[in-house]
């Protein structure tokens, strides 16, 4: 049975919470939908005080912004951003178009369609969030997306150079300094200035995810995103100390941030827990990880290696950390998990930022039935069908009578019955005036 050596905080406050996160992003978005870009201006003055003529960013301003980068921060984000696209690549070239004949001259088909346009939300804030832009903005050059505007905050009033070229790097079409709600609203819903585009992605704040959410119908988006999540399985043979600093390196995104470990070794969870408190003091983003560690940080002891992999698949984590002797193991027993990094070899910061795989994860249970962003989610799966030879239309035109008439369909029946008729050199059962 598993045991907590560190269990999490339960946070009664949440529920009010998030009602009054909704609350609140359904009032600006209301604001936004009736007044444009007025509600637009006025909400990124209050939240960022920031108003510039024109949030959308000129190519001279881009080329300008992008000079000021050091040439190393270019050649990273080149080389990150080539890691994106080759994996990305690999994925659209594994989706192929199909077409097929079940009868003689019945073709049926489908095709992979981009979206018309897509948003592409790039956080800032408190940290400028470059990777996000190699993740939606790359991915959805790939699926041959025609249209990607970007969006991204001022960071203390400051124009964020290294996430600007990001994105222009990464092919944007449109980018905006704008952030928060008001960004997505203005690129679901349309204003005088910004164009209205199909579908969202991009990870964001609570209130960005929540924007998301309610938009969503009017709108496509990537999945629905919580804090971010990370679940280490470790055995005997795992390192303690590395364990611990890959547990901090995600508790860092946020005070909500799940931080877990579940392991077959509980000498090893001490361990772990040990230096996870000689870390946390010497860390510079503690006032997020300290929180996060305390409040949703856990340490679960179990007695085999197939029980924590049903642990794990229990939590259905964003990322899920393999540190065991034979980490592939985990490919074949797990199900349920945003993504997996199998070995100490590798780690969730990898994915986070350099080797190529997208970051937009889901969260919050999500991954039981969704996988994260990917070259797909631009992606519509159309069908077609053509049928040309004739007596194979008689056919189904007969089969199609018969079974629409079970489901008292008269109008389907006859749409059967006319080409029945037509094709297999019959009569209709019923006249021209309509009457049977």
């Amino acid at each position: 049975m598993p045991r907590h050596l560190k269990s999490p905080v339960p946070a009664a406050h949440v529920t009010a919470a998030r009602a009054d996160v909704a609350e609140r992003v359904r009032d600006i978005l209301d604001d936004v939908r009736r007044n444009g870009d007025e509600a637009v201006r006025r909400y990124s003055e209050k939240f960022d005080h920031w108003s510039p003529e024109s949030f959308r960013l000129t190519p001279d301003e881009i080329r300008r912004i992008v000079s000021q980068v050091p040439d190393t921060v270019l050649d990273d984000i080149r080389f990150v951003q080539q890691q994106v696209r080759t994996f990305a690549q690999a994925q659209r070239d594994a989706l192929g178009d199909v077409e097929i004949e079940t009868l003689p001259g019945v073709h049926l088909g489908h095709r992979h369609v981009p979206v018309s346009g897509a948003g592409a939300y790039v956080p800032g804030g408190r940290y400028p969030l470059t990777a996000s832009a190699h993740m939606t903005i790359v991915t959805a050059k790939v699926a041959d997306v025609p249209r990607v505007a970007a969006c991204t905050p001022p960071i203390r009033g400051e124009v964020p150079a290294a996430t600007v070229a990001a994105m222009h790097l990464a092919g944007a079409d449109e980018i905006y300094l704008l952030g928060g709600v008001q960004a997505v609203a203005a690129l679901a819903l349309g204003t005088e200035t910004i164009g209205r585009v199909p579908m969202l992605a991009g990870p964001g704040n609570a209130y960005v995810a929540e924007a998301k959410r309610q938009l969503f119908g009017e709108v496509g988006i990537d999945l629905f995103a919580g804090p971010t999540e990370i679940l280490v399985i470790a055995d005997e043979h795992a390192d303690p100390f590395v364990v611990a600093v890959d547990l901090l390196s995600q508790a860092e995104h946020g005070p909500d941030s799940p931080a877990v470990l579940v392991t077959t070794s509980e000498e090893l969870g001490r361990e772990v827990e040990r230096h996870v408190e000689r870390l946390l003091p010497g860390m510079p983003t503690r006032d997020f990880a300290a929180p996060a560690w305390r409040d949703h940080g856990e340490i679960v002891v179990v007695d085999t290696l197939d029980e924590a992999f049903a642990v794990a698949d229990s939590y259905a984590s964003e990322h899920v950390e393999v540190l065991t002797e034979n980490p592939r193991q985990a490919l074949t027993k797990m199900r349920d998990y945003g993504a997996l990094f199998l070995g100490e070899g590798t780690c969730v910061s990898y994915g986070d930022k350099v080797i190529g795989t997208n970051h937009v994860l889901p969260t919050r249970g999500a991954a039981r039935y969704t996988g994260g962003l990917w070259v797909g989610k631009y992606l519509k799966t159309v069908t077609y069908q053509e049928v040309t030879d004739t007596a194979s239309s008689a056919l189904l035109g007969e089969v199609c009578g018969r079974a629409a008439r079970v489901e008292l369909f008269e109008g389907h029946a006859r749409s059967g019955d006319v080409r029945a008729a037509k094709y297999g050199k019959g009569s209709l059962p019923w006249n021209e005036e309509g009457a049977a």
